[in-house]
């Protein structure tokens, strides 16, 4: 089991996340477990996001927060700290041969292991934002179970 903190790093200076901060109440953590990995290789990749443009692309969202951390079981746990309160979204894929993308196959479906906070389902696509939205106002924890399609 592979164990590790994060501090929220926006991916644009100018990120929603980083304006709350100045304006929120007082910081909290949010526990991350990352349950049901295949194999112990490879590195999780969370897009932590406050708003649902873009989503689920981490390349497409302003503002998204972006984690990784090793993975060394079938489980990781990751604390991201300092985090307004807010409503948040978090993605996740399992990219299991380190190539920083998420493989899909011919039909588009994933090759690798996805999830989503409140663990929303992705049966025909990934889910809305407003399904995987979930409140942090003081430390919170959100235990997303991976699913393998192929």
């Amino acid at each position: 089991m592979a164990m590790g903190t994060a501090t929220p790093v926006p991916s644009t200076p100018q990120s929603d996340i980083a304006g709350r901060m100045a304006d929120s109440g007082a910081p909290a953590t949010l526990h991350l477990t990352l349950e049901g990995l295949r194999k112990p290789r490879g590195t999780v990749r969370v897009c932590l996001w406050s708003h649902g443009d873009g989503f689920p692309d981490c390349k497409k969202g302003a503002g998204v927060v972006k984690i990784h951390a090793p993975v060394e079981g079938d489980r990781v746990d990751l604390d991201v700290a300092a985090l307004p309160p807010g409503d948040y979204g978090v993605s996740v894929i399992h990219d299991e041969n380190d190539n920083r993308k998420l493989d899909k196959s011919f039909i588009g479906l994933p090759m690798e292991g996805v999830g989503f906070s409140n663990n929303a389902s992705a049966a025909f696509g990934p889910p809305k934002f407003k399904r995987v939205r979930f409140a942090v106002a003081g430390d919170t924890t959100q235990t997303i179970k991976l699913k393998y399609y192929l």
